[in-house]
């Protein structure tokens, strides 16, 4: 997934930060210059910044909804292909399931809004004496909708990926959820990518649209396969033997027993909690250590606290 890298800031919000990719200029710029049926570029440029801004509705969606079961939000980022949310939701298939859905959930609730501007501009008189105002209008709701489907489409990483994935966690567990979703978008967008080859060979394609087309099917592709790796290692961790008397503060997993953190100075494995925290290489201490089944950072008194649950 992009991070926030190669980024500049460009607002902070409900105190979420929003970035946006130097790359994205790019693809402002291509999309700008592109032929509508607009009378000039300008509006060309007004629809893509509301192709945006729809998509970063959509990411604070996500963003708020995952404070609300009790997570953790971090950044925004907006890039050529889209928007990530950078979200860490407690380790639940309920509190996975509604920090995702909570995204679309904002394309569903514009859609009567859009509806009634692009009516109100209809009735206004706008395809007459204002045909560029009016067919914006038409666009936008036009690309809500779009974004939407587009976005529940069961193939991980998608919205509609995650959602299956949070729906199959309730009778499959986290590491068989994830594994069922990847394989369905690895197929997916294997799929999709032979298809768009075939279409790109085709003398008369719109071979710019399918480029573009490509690079997102890939997308899907690189991050069901770092989807599958991932549910291969919590599989793994889940058949570790558990340390007693330790519990993450945010998931109250017992950490597993074994060398699985890194020194942070000299990079050795080390087992955390049987070294209370001092590399038994260099003898430096951490002060903290991630939880190897929800990723939290805890400092070792917070390891302490409550009862452990089965992972």
């Amino acid at each position: 997934m992009p991070t926030n890298k190669g980024s500049f800031k460009l607002f902070r919000f409900a105190g979420i930060d929003v970035y946006v990719h130097w790359s994205w200029f790019l693809a402002f710029w291509y999309f700008s210059s592109q032929p509508h049926q607009y009378s000039n570029y300008g509006w060309n440029a007004l629809e893509v910044l509301s192709l945006f801004l729809i998509v970063l509705t959509h990411e604070f969606g996500h963003q708020l909804a995952c404070r609300q079961v009790g997570g953790k939000t971090h950044d925004i980022v907006l890039w050529p292909l889209g928007g990530v949310a950078y979200v860490s939701p407690p380790q639940r298939p309920g509190a996975q399931l509604w920090s995702i859905a909570a995204g679309p959930l904002v394309n569903v609730l514009l859609i009567p809004v859009l509806a009634a501007i692009w009516s109100a501009s209809f009735h206004l008189g706008w395809p007459g004496s204002n045909p560029n105002a009016y067919e914006l209008t038409h666009q936008i709701w036009r690309i809500n909708l779009v974004i939407l489907i587009f976005n529940l489409m069961p193939v991980f990483p998608l919205d509609g990926g995650q959602i299956l994935r949070s729906l199959l966690w309730f009778p499959f567990g986290r590491a068989n959820s994830l594994f069922i979703a990847a394989i369905i978008g690895i197929v997916s967008a294997a799929a999709f990518v032979i298809y768009l080859v075939l279409k790109f060979v085709s003398p008369n394609a719109d071979r710019q649209q399918l480029g573009y087309l490509v690079l997102i099917a890939l997308f899907i592709l690189m991050n069901s396969w770092s989807g599958l790796k991932h549910a291969r290692d919590l599989a793994r961790i889940a058949k570790l033997p558990r340390r007693e008397g330790f519990a993450c503060a945010s998931c109250k997993a017992a950490p597993p027993i074994g060398a699985f953190w890194n020194c942070g100075k000299c990079g050795q494995p080390f087992d955390f909690f049987l070294h209370h925290g001092t590399c038994p290489n260099c003898s430096t201490i951490s002060n903290s250590a991630p939880c190897l089944d929800c990723g939290a950072f805890n400092s070792l008194p917070a390891w302490n606290a409550g009862p452990t649950m089965d992972v």
